[in-house]
């Protein structure tokens, strides 16, 4: 059976029992090109979902995002080992709780600055702990102070000096350097891009990755005048009903005060191809114009932090998850991508000569992946 059809077999029976309702995949193996779309837009709204439909792609952001970090080290406008409060002066003389689950007024000194390495591999000492009580006192504190540790809602977070300014007014839950957490350091490297490259996040993104790759239909929030409309997206619920979570002029709909690079872009399977492509191809376009170095794309992909699942299969490079061991759904050794809880995934195999990309409009219900995407990986490295 051809790339085409094993991949098409493997995930629209899933749409047909709305698991999800609609959904959009592209792989690219060798020479073969499996692309499609199938199901609808919901339950409420039968319209069909095409190629170029834009999704809510929310943590696939975060390698996006990185690939301008990258932009900016391959640059020297960024180093590694720099500490970031030149840019961040929010994130200077930093206090770090005696315990990560005690009072925030028990602290001791930051051992070191953080640097742009600590950002972009996640340890900065703030986010998301899925070893740990959630959200923690330090994520309890910034929602207190109206920053979301929850599912996405762009909307509702302040513009990015605010964010930083109530990111800096907390202590970190860990030292510099000593332990991943998740999700917290990309919303920060999306305000230190900006900064460092002096101009807002979306210029910058724009600049650096999505125009030299032709991304024409990935924006923080839709992009006006796109051809196919974003539509709802969907919360799976008890005996398989769908409930709403976001509506079609919903959070999406609109550029928000604060881009977020950890969640916050929309997208379509042929612009994250695309960004893939150009990932597997050394950080050259299909036209020959280089994004990337070879050696940055190396360095962010490897293994660098130990492993972050319970699985013990992965680890995490510079904006990057990365396959250490062969996984039971298919992705090998050497895979790095990463995907995103409101259904969305990009992987790139550099050995086997892959881009997966598959795109939904359905909420994953634990941080485990819905069995579509385990069908697709299959289909897609068999």
């Amino acid at each position: 059976m051809d790339l085409q059809s094993r991949v098409t077999e493997a995930v629209t029976p899933f749409a047909d029992r709305s698991e999800p309702p609609g959904l959009a995949w592209l792989v690219v193996r060798g020479d073969e090109v499996a692309v499609g779309a199938y199901g609808s837009y919901g339950p409420d709204d039968r319209r069909p979902v095409r190629v170029d439909t834009p999704f809510r792609i929310s943590s696939v952001t975060k390698p996006v995002v990185a690939a301008a970090a990258l932009s900016l080290l391959n640059d020297h406008t960024l180093r590694l080992d720099a500490p970031v409060e030149r840019w961040l002066p929010e994130l200077a003389e930093r206090r770090v709780l005696s315990d990560p689950s005690g009072p925030l007024d028990d602290t001791v000194p930051a051992g070191r600055p953080i640097t742009v390495a600590d950002v972009l591999e996640l340890r900065l000492g703030i986010g998301l702990d899925f070893t740990g009580p959630f959200p923690g006192p330090v994520l309890s504190a910034l929602a207190g102070l109206g920053l979301q540790a929850g599912p996405p809602s762009p909307q509702t977070n302040p513009d990015p000096n605010a964010w930083m300014r109530a990111v800096g007014s907390v202590p970190l839950s860990y030292q510099p350097g000593e332990r991943w957490l998740y999700h917290t350091g990309c919303e920060v490297l999306g305000v230190l891009v900006a900064r460092a490259a002096g101009a807002p996040l979306p210029d910058v993104l724009a600049q650096r990755v999505l125009d030299p790759l032709g991304m024409t239909s990935t924006s923080f929030g839709v992009r006006p005048g796109l051809a196919v409309e974003l539509g709802p997206h969907w919360l799976p619920g008890d005996g398989g009903a769908l409930t709403p979570y976001d509506p079609a002029d919903g959070q999406w709909s609109k550029p928000p005060a604060f881009p977020n690079g950890g969640d916050g872009l929309v997208s379509t399977v042929s612009d994250l191809a695309a960004f893939g492509r150009m990932l597997r191809a050394g950080g050259v376009t299909d036209d020959g114009t280089r994004v990337l170095s070879a050696e940055i794309i190396a360095e962010a992909t490897r293994p660098r932090v130990g492993q972050i699942d319970a699985d013990g299969l992965s680890d995490w490079g510079l904006g990057f998850g990365v396959k250490t061991g062969d996984q039971p759904d298919g992705r090998r050794t050497g895979s790095y991508g990463w995907d995103g809880g409101m259904g969305s995934t990009l992987w790139i195999d550099p050995d086997a000569d892959i881009v997966a990309v598959l795109l939904t409009n359905q909420m994953w219900s634990s941080p485990q992946p819905t069995p579509v995407f385990e069908a697709f990986w299959r289909a897609a490295w068999e």
